[in-house]
């Protein structure tokens, strides 16, 4: 796995527009995984980091299967003030089942009733959907504080048509069940909209 961090610069004209909406970030993050533009990209998440501050958030994180070719955006002239790109990142080793970890997670909290999903606005409902991720993929929550929730309204293209999801972020404290459950549900992340930086499951080992 590789984690990728790129500070963008919002005077750019791309990188403003990337940073307002999340189907065009997806798009411009997309060209560091192909080969060219007729390929589909190999699986990659992202997250735009809110700063503490509350100022305009221009801090993208990536995390990929694959390491990504950033030379794409740092050749567009201004659009980034620095790319780390890559950092490699051994799952196996980090990943073990008993130990606990912090976490981040901006997600799309849902529930899906007579066949319609439907997003939870409520923070009770919201942290019952992170309980219920916990059983599926391998994780018990310990400790979580439920931060902003948003309603993500997305453009598809200029003409396209408007999608919205409502987003929690959840930070707090789990242990791991199964360690290989849980490695799969980080690579793969949690919940819908995952093309649209929602679902990456950022960790850090607590001891």
């Amino acid at each position: 796995m590789y984690l990728s961090k790129l500070t963008l610069d919002p005077r750019h004209p791309l990188a403003r527009r990337d940073l307002a909406n999340a189907y065009d970030m997806h798009r411009s993050l997309s060209r560091a995984f192909v080969a060219d533009e007729n390929a589909r990209p190999s699986g990659f998440l992202w997250r735009l980091e809110r700063s503490a501050d509350c100022q305009p958030a221009s801090v993208v994180l990536v995390q990929s299967v694959q390491p990504g070719n950033w030379t794409v955006l740092d050749s567009l002239g201004g659009y980034a003030f620095a790319i780390h790109g890559n950092k490699s990142v051994a799952l196996e080793g980090l990943i073990q089942s008993g130990a606990r970890y912090r976490f981040r997670l901006l997600a799309n909290p849902t529930v899906t009733r007579a066949g319609k999903r439907y997003g939870l606005l409520r923070e009770e409902d919201q942290l019952q959907w992170l309980n219920r991720q916990g059983a599926r993929h391998g994780f018990e929550v310990r400790g979580c504080i439920r931060g902003a929730s948003e309603r993500l309204d997305v453009r598809q293209g200029s003409k396209g048509h408007r999608m919205t999801f409502d987003t929690a972020l959840f930070e707090g404290i789990l242990s791991v069940q199964s360690a290989e459950t849980f490695r799969d549900a980080m690579l793969r992340g949690l919940g819908h909209g995952k093309a649209l930086g929602l679902g990456l499951l950022s960790v850090a080992r607590v001891g």
